[in-house]
């Protein structure tokens, strides 16, 4: 009794009968890591691949690869706006698309001294139905129409409960993001399908990852358009159409404080816009930009109720 109750010869004859579980469990853990250090390297391999190597290679030739004019929907919108005069340095004629024309024929005409291009401004609104699309049919027929790009409409961003939405922001909301957004591709992607080329972006938010409460319309729309454009991936991608969701965490506005002090977190709309345009052709569904692409893969990580939380003190507090 007394050698049994020894800890020492306790302890020796526990440790001797658990011996293969330990063994066992480092070989988990051993495998374990090994996976996650493996989905670290690919994740940095992706990024640099992504953001970085594009940006050091020569640049292709936009207007032979896709096409020599470009659709843009949202253009009053200051990433659209960044995005279309990054295209047209790159060559491309730009068909400015905007329910508010009170800054879009200012840019029109700046793009057009700036890099040499068409620019061509129309007033489309979708509220008014099937009529909103004639003006755009008129100018891209006979265009050789290489992109569409199709912004969601931030001015409609406020904090409010559902409830308290009026019905015409809600209708406002459905139209200038999801109605305006399918019309236009319609219209101009089945050129692009008979030619075997062309390219499809639509900019939404990053914000769709998760719901947001007090943002539940604007939130469904970013949810619309990221979903709208894998479809549309997996239906034209094979025609040589290439499609894009660009999912924009903040991005610095000249409206907004914050533009004077935009930095790599916080970009302004023409840096953005450079590093999004050189992910085009590599990636189908990407923020744009690599510091997001690192914020939002943190977001994944966080539990939605976590998130939920969150978003609810931010949205209570602005």
């Amino acid at each position: 009794m007394a050698a049994v109750d020894s800890f020492q010869l306790l302890y020796r004859e526990i440790a001797r009968s658990c011996s293969c579980y330990v063994e066992t469990l480092a070989l988990v853990g051993a495998c374990y890591t090994v996976s996650k250090a493996v989905v670290f390297m690919r994740d940095c391999y992706s990024l640099i691949r992504l953001h970085f190597i594009p940006r050091l290679v020569c640049h292709i030739d936009l207007s032979h690869q896709y096409g020599q004019w470009a659709v843009i929907y949202g253009a009053s919108e200051e990433i659209a706006k960044a995005y279309a005069e990054e295209l047209a340095r790159n060559g491309i004629s730009v068909i400015l698309i905007t329910n508010d024309i009170s800054n879009v024929a200012d840019t029109a005409k700046a793009i057009s001294d700036t890099h040499g291009v068409e620019a061509i401004w129309i007033e489309a609104d979708f509220s008014q139905g099937a009529s909103a699309c004639k003006p755009i049919k008129n100018a891209i027929v006979g265009k050789d129409i290489g992109f569409i790009v199709n912004s969601l409409d931030v001015s409609l961003d406020s904090s409010q409960d559902f409830t308290d939405l009026s019905e015409s922001v809600l209708w406002d909301t459905l139209n200038r993001n999801i109605v305006a957004a399918t019309l236009v591709t319609r219209l101009a992607l089945p050129s692009m399908v008979e030619r075997g080329k062309g390219a499809v972006v639509n900019i939404s938010a990053g914000r769709c990852l998760r719901p947001t409460p007090r943002k539940a319309a604007l939130s469904a729309s970013t949810a619309f358009l990221d979903n709208f454009s894998r479809s549309l991936h997996y239906e034209y991608g094979n025609r040589g159409v290439f499609v894009q969701s660009l999912l924009p965490l903040r991005v610095a506005s000249q409206r907004s404080e914050d533009y004077d002090s935009a930095g790599w977190l916080v970009p302004s709309p023409q840096v953005y816009a450079s590093h999004a345009l050189s992910t085009l052709g590599v990636s189908h569904r990407t923020t744009g930009y690599w510091p997001h692409t690192i914020q939002f893969g943190l977001v994944q990580c966080i539990p939605e109720w976590v998130w939920i939380l969150g978003s609810r003190v931010f949205t209570r507090a602005t």
